[in-house]
């Protein structure tokens, strides 16, 4: 991945420059990778969790922005993405991630924090919603995974993750973007290679349709709740939205966008940040500009 590899390290670099922290620390006996952003922001902390294949560089235009709103805004690449290993023991099932993070709250942050969570990443922040609600100022979901879909949509969804070659990764970009970058497009195998590695292969191979949430666990989240749904989202299919409609909580809020795609922190990162902050004004957790 020799590609991807020198553009994280140069999205990383250009992070570290602009005054963001590139810290690791030991968890679950695995060294676990984050970002750090601070630029005097008032709210509580707010920690980002990333998609399948993904790393926290994909929040990599929000950190500084968001953080001038949060006190502190923490981006994590979870084991054997981005920067954080493989564990010694091999790639970890995503129980484990969850468990991880729920760690990593506690021990790094230490106190309530807005959570959010982009597309596998977002299904990840619903079962640590559901295991400690009290840990939580608020929750926000980008795409979330996890809803009940029909068999044969999961069936569609698991394959579109079974990148064989660099004509299907050019396949899962246009998925995955309303408008995928020319470099993704013209580098398509480095996807392809990125989709093959053993963390997500792991990860498509073990997940079932036993893994998403149930109705009555979503009904029953107390705290606010963001939810942003791309109108022009390829990769989940628009039953998964119907399904958090029907069961999110009255207090939740649903944003169906105009022109957001299933990753809209990197393709519309001033649009994504500035909805992200009006929630949180709307709810009390920071003040307004």
């Amino acid at each position: 991945m020799e590609w991807l590899s020198l553009a994280n390290r140069v999205i990383r670099r250009t992070l570290i420059a602009t005054g963001v922290s590139s810290e690791v620390v030991r968890l679950h006996d695995t060294d676990v990778h984050f970002y750090r952003a601070e630029r005097g922001g008032r709210g509580p902390p707010l920690m980002l969790v990333h998609g399948l294949g993904s790393s926290a560089n994909a929040f990599f235009r929000t950190l500084a922005p968001l953080a001038r709103s949060f006190s502190s805004v923490f981006a994590v690449d979870l084991p054997g993405n981005g920067f954080s290993p493989i564990p010694g023991a091999g790639p970890m099932p995503v129980r484990d991630q969850v468990e991880l993070l729920l760690e990593f709250r506690r021990r790094i942050i230490g106190e309530k924090v807005f959570l959010l969570g982009n597309s596998l990443g977002g299904g990840m922040a619903l079962n640590m919603a559901f295991r400690e609600p009290d840990s939580l100022r608020a929750l926000g979901l980008v795409s979330p995974a996890g809803a009940q879909i029909t068999e044969e949509r999961f069936r569609q969804l698991i394959e579109s993750f079974q990148v064989q070659d660099a004509k299907g990764a050019r396949v899962l970009a246009h998925k995955l973007f309303v408008k995928p970058p020319l470099s993704l497009l013209l580098f398509a195998d480095e996807l392809r290679k990125m989709m093959s590695s053993d963390t997500v292969k792991s990860i498509v191979a073990a997940i079932s349709t036993a893994d998403l949430v149930q109705g009555a666990q979503l009904s029953a989240l107390p705290m606010p709740t963001l939810l942003i749904w791309g109108q022009s989202e390829k990769l989940l299919p628009y039953e998964g939205l119907d399904f958090f409609r029907a069961h999110l909580p009255a207090h939740a809020e649903i944003h169906e966008v105009k022109g957001f795609g299933h990753m809209p922190q990197m393709e519309h990162p001033h649009a994504f940040v500035e909805r992200v902050q009006k929630f949180a004004v709307s709810r009390g957790l920071v003040q307004a500009a």
